[in-house]
């Protein structure tokens, strides 16, 4: 039996960031589901930090194992937007690569969890750090995955420290409320 797309694109981006001693984590929609209720994604999303002059050698490998950049200029691109949107044959799944930024992606690299996702050991964002992306993003799909969570771990999230994490985030943005919209996630869900 065949695996899932998901885990075909994973055992080979695992394999390749694992040789090169890269430190990554699986983010979006597949993390959320890992958490939350599992739901249909068409691409994984992964954070790697690259140290400065290895991105090229990063591309190539990626190259071999069957990962087309789905942009002409990969590193004008990264400088741009500090992601590379990959497409991966064997799995016919797409992948965006997001280069880690010092900051916060430091800190989620640092707390990211080792799980099976689907038979392959990844680095997984903390639940916590999965809902502080989620709120974050704001589009509703993500504040659906931030209440998918909230139903299945409410219990043993840090919820102090995704509260503290927020209003950081609301004062670095300039007063976005993401304090205001979590806390109004869990007080619709309360209110149930």
């Amino acid at each position: 039996m065949r695996p899932p797309a998901n885990v075909t694109l994973l055992l080979d981006l695992a394999d390749v960031l694992r040789r090169r001693r890269l430190k990554w984590y699986v983010f979006g929609a597949q993390a959320a589901s890992y958490y939350g209720r599992p739901r249909m994604t068409e691409d994984v999303d992964v954070t790697v930090r690259v140290p400065e002059g290895r991105l090229r050698g990063l591309v190539a490998a990626l190259a071999k194992a069957t990962f087309v950049p789905r942009v002409d200029d990969v590193e004008a691109f990264v400088a741009r937007a500090r992601v590379i949107p990959f497409f991966h044959r064997r799995s016919s799944m797409p992948l965006d690569l997001v280069i880690a930024a010092d900051g916060l992606e430091e800190q989620f690299l640092e707390r990211a969890i080792r799980v099976d996702l689907g038979g392959v050991k990844v680095p997984i964002l903390s639940p916590e750090d999965v809902v502080i992306t989620k709120v974050l993003a704001g589009r509703p799909q993500d504040l659906l995955d931030v209440r998918s969570i909230l139903d299945m771990r409410e219990d043993t999230l840090d919820l102090r420290r995704v509260r503290r994490v927020l209003a950081d985030l609301d004062e670095a943005l300039g007063d976005v409320d993401l304090v205001a919209s979590f806390e109004v996630i869990l007080k619709e869900r309360r209110g149930r």
